[in-house]
């Protein structure tokens, strides 16, 4: 059997709304050493998956009602391993209190 691996990075990031001050904090995969990037394109998935699927998740609720919204994204942490960023992903929502995290 193989051994699972936990040496990838994850990322913690931070989706921000100027006009509204609501945010969302999630975690991704990194994608080789461009984190940026990496949460861009998870970004584009929130804002795909929110116009194409019926999801009542907060952040997809907020997206839809406010298309013209200004939003920001920026990584808050780079983690190894699955299981810590998770981890770590549960401590940033505590601590910054997102407003569009669905729990």
């Amino acid at each position: 059997m193989r051994k699972k691996r936990n040496d990838r990075n994850y990322i913690i990031y931070q989706i921000f709304s100027e006009n509204t001050g609501d945010s969302y904090i999630g975690v991704t995969v990194a994608t080789g050493r461009a984190f940026l990037r990496s949460v861009k394109v998870r970004v584009q998935k929130h804002f795909s998956r929110a116009k194409c699927e019926t999801k009542d998740w907060a952040l997809c609720e907020f997206i839809r009602q406010n298309q013209d919204a200004e939003m920001t994204y920026q990584v808050l942490d780079v983690i190894r391993g699955r299981r810590n960023a998770y981890q770590v992903e549960r401590e940033y929502i505590r601590s910054y209190q997102p407003t569009l995290n669905t729990f």
